[in-house]
């Protein structure tokens, strides 16, 4: 059996305004109606693989764990305490496999949770072609066939044939296009897909040979492990004092047993709005919309809008070519298809100017639902709530403001004060500054109620809680 490790936390900056760095591309649905992460778990059903360990940001967990939950296999949440790229993730996912399945030593398939893999029968094959190589001790990693001299990623030289595979000549950086070009020619080179598989211990073996201080510091995180909820945390210290660096550079490029197995399934990384306009559905015109759009006088254009369900509204566009434009409820990106790459430089902006637009969406996630902010002044906020059946907000105060809710739809069990009340439709109570006060759904259908927030400061930070079953006290 297999064990699926599934890298579940980069921040997706190229693709703002959609992705942003507390809700990135692999939670969103690019690609198909699964989100990304949902995708890369459904790949898997033709393979022997048993329950996934996913491995996430701190503040990426809800959003992991209710993703899972939709698919239907929870497996194993690993929480990251600080980001130290891929090698040191591995690792821990390395011991965790390891601790579960007890002295069975079993073979790890590292994904990255945001590719599109359009062919999923080649992807099953090219892993079953790898297993034997990864069974007598080789570090496989997946080696995409190039089909074009493209600059944006890292290559891989085969050798000699191996077993499944061929050996790994060499890793090499992003090349200019006259390079590229000459690896594309060359028919020797594949680009650099981020997957591998390998057992546990031979990965941990090759650590402790060429990164000691990263495996020193993977095995002093696992030496506090606890069970928190649905997710397992080590211990926070030792890790963030772990070195930042990659499986490539840590491991597969000092290692004497890589192996590269050629994948050619329809890989993309999705790492821009160029590269999703290139699997997207396209029109006579290679023209990729969604929402409400209309186009005049227009092609080879990406148009992403938002549905009717979402908001949305009509985009319209004339004479455009080669333009990406994406709406969303707090912002809309044009840019030239050429250009997309830099709209990382945008996000750079915005944390600069301590902007929210590059950190969250209007429309923000919690464990128990959701809140859109629809309106907001100088000492007022208007949110729309949404809780989930059997959701409840912590129970918490504020300092500085007062809040009004206004049932919508659905039952609210709400406890303000002293009081426990049941609120229905076009029904509310009003909470005063420093009154003790939570809400809860207790039905069983979505809860939707009207906040309106008044007072001198009304940031997210101004809540204490003093209970909450998620698990959020002191954050």
């Amino acid at each position: 059996m297999l064990i699926p490790v599934i890298m579940a936390g980069g921040s997706g900056t190229r693709l703002w305004p959609l992705s942003r760095s507390l809700y990135p591309k692999q939670f969103l649905p690019l690609g198909g109606d699964s989100t990304m992460l949902q995708a890369t778990l459904a790949r898997l059903s033709e393979l022997p693989v048993s329950a996934a360990v996913t491995i996430c940001n701190e503040e990426h967990r809800f959003i992991v764990a209710e993703q899972l939950r939709e698919f239907g296999e929870m497996g194993t949440i690993v929480l990251e305490p600080a980001g130290r790229n891929t090698a040191p993730a591995i690792a821990l996912a390395a011991d965790i496999a390891v601790h579960l399945k007890g002295d069975h030593d079993p073979l790890l398939l590292v994904l990255a949770a945001d590719h599109v893999i359009e062919d999923q029968v080649a992807f099953t094959a090219a892993v079953e072609q790898a297993i034997p190589s990864a069974e007598q001790g080789k570090l496989v990693t997946f080696g995409i066939v190039p089909q074009s001299a493209h600059t944006g990623y890292g290559y891989i030289k085969r050798g000699d044939n191996v077993d499944s595979g061929y050996a790994v000549n060499q890793f090499v950086e992003k090349p200019d296009a006259v390079t590229a070009q000459q690896y594309l020619d060359s028919d020797e080179y594949y680009w650099n897909s981020g997957m591998f598989l390998f057992k546990a211990s031979r990965y941990l073996e090759e650590l402790k040979a060429h990164r000691p201080d990263i495996a020193k510091a993977c095995e002093e995180s696992m030496q506090d492990v606890t069970k928190d909820l649905d997710f397992v945390r080590v211990n926070k210290e030792a890790f963030i004092k772990c070195p930042d660096e990659s499986v490539d550079y840590a491991v597969m490029e000092k290692t004497q047993d890589a192996v590269v197995v050629p994948l050619d399934a329809g890989w993309n990384d999705i790492g821009s709005w160029s590269a999703l306009w290139e699997v997207d559905e396209k029109c006579g015109l290679g023209n990729s919309t969604k929402g409400d759009v209309i186009l005049h006088d227009t092609k080879n254009c990406l148009v992403h809008g938002m549905s009717d369900r979402e908001g949305g509204r009509l985009i319209a566009t004339v004479g455009l070519d080669e333009i990406v434009i994406v709406d969303t409820k707090d912002a809309l990106m044009v840019a030239h298809k050429d250009k997309v790459q830099e709209v990382k430089k945008v996000v750079e902006k915005l944390k600069a100017e301590g902007r929210s637009e590059f950190k969250v969406h209007r429309e923000v996630y919690r464990p128990w639902g959701k809140y859109d902010s629809i309106d907001n002044g100088e000492r007022y906020q208007v949110k729309r709530i949404t809780v989930k059946p059997g959701g409840k907000l912590s129970v918490q105060m504020h300092h500085h403001r007062a809040e009004h809710w206004i049932v919508v739809s659905g039952t609210a069990k709400v406890t303000n004060g002293d009081k426990t009340i049941l609120l229905t439709e076009n029904e509310s109570t009003y909470i005063p500054v420093g009154v003790v006060h939570a809400l809860e759904n207790p039905g069983k259908v979505p809860l939707e109620l009207i906040e309106v927030q008044s007072g001198s400061y009304l940031g997210e930070d101004d809540i204490v809680r003093f209970e909450d079953r998620y698990g959020r006290i002191g954050e």
